[in-house]
C-alpha cells in the first residue's frame, strides 16, 4: 500500500501540501455560488466561505410567509452544498502533483 511512497521526502511533501492548501482557500474564497427556487423566484449568492453575498426575492412572494421561508430555505440549503461540494473536490484536488504521492505503482 505505501511501498511507493518515499517516507524520507515527507517533510517536503507536507509543504507542498500546505502551499496547495492555501492556494486552493484562497481561490476558493474568491468563488461565488448561486442557486435558485421556484422556478427563479428566488435566487442566493454564497462565497467559498459560506458567507451569503446576495438574496434575490420576487416580489409576488412577499404576501405567503410560509412559501418564501421554504423557497429561500431551499435556495440557501443548495448553495451550501455546492460550497460543501466544492471543498471536498478541492481536498482531492491539494494532494495532485505532490511528488511521492501519485506514483504508480
Amino acid at each position: 500500500m505505501f511501498e511507493n511512497i518515499d517516507f524520507s521526502k515527507m517533510g517536503e511533501m507536507f509543504k507542498e501540501v500546505q502551499k496547495n492548501a492555501l492556494k486552493i482557500d484562497e481561490e476558493a474564497k474568491r468563488k461565488t455560488y448561486s442557486a435558485k427556487s421556484g422556478g427563479g423566484l428566488i435566487s442566493v449568492s454564497i462565497n467559498g466561505d459560506g458567507e451569503v453575498n446576495d438574496i434575490t426575492i420576487d416580489n409576488s412572494l412577499l404576501s405567503d410567509k410560509e412559501s418564501l421561508q421554504i423557497l429561500l430555505m431551499s435556495a440557501v440549503n443548495d448553495a451550501i452544498k455546492m460550497v460543501e461540494d466544492n471543498k471536498k473536490h478541492a481536498a482531492v484536488q491539494m494532494f495532485q502533483g505532490v511528488e511521492g504521492l501519485n506514483k504508480q505503482g
